[in-house]
């Protein structure tokens, strides 16, 4: 990621996350929606985390990262307007193919619980859920319903 997308990385983001059929009925609290507002524009300055971008006549409509741990996609955001389109499916594929070429058998992702659309993207990718609870989460300060979910490399 070049220092030129980090607005992007973030407006598409925020964009995503807010357009997510996670929270669709869910009156999240104000300070809940700043909060992860606030972790998307400082994510891509202050990450260490390998972080592709895809784009479209050289715009930023959607990235993945790589955080954490080595066999973890940390991040999936595709801009709204963009979705439907193969494009997270591609960056899920390429960052898959870096831990593959990284030596690893497993690759595993995590989203909200009532992410439905993120869950059928991963399922038609591969992927299998292994855990449904609850775990907090740190950048919106709060507890939510959350999905593991691991593909095999092999």
């Amino acid at each position: 990621m070049m220092t030129a997308d980090h607005a992007a990385v973030d407006r598409v983001g925020f964009a995503a996350w807010q357009s997510s059929d996670a929270f669709k009925g869910i009156d999240l609290d104000s300070d809940v929606i700043e909060r992860t507002r606030q972790a998307f524009a400082v994510f891509p300055a202050e990450t260490d985390a390998e972080v592709h971008v895809a784009e479209l006549d050289g715009i930023v409509v959607g990235w993945g990262a790589r955080d954490r741990a080595p066999d973890y996609i940390s991040d999936l955001w595709v801009d709204p307007a963009h979705q439907g389109r193969g494009i997270g499916k591609a960056l899920i594929e390429r960052l898959c193919e870096r831990i593959r070429a990284d030596g690893h058998e497993n690759v595993r992702i995590d989203t909200q619980g009532r992410n439905t659309g993120g869950i059928r993207l991963y399922e038609r990718c591969g992927f299998s859920i292994t855990w449904r609870g609850i775990e907090h989460s740190k950048s919106m300060g709060i507890d939510l319903e959350k999905v593991h979910l691991e593909k095999p490399l092999s």
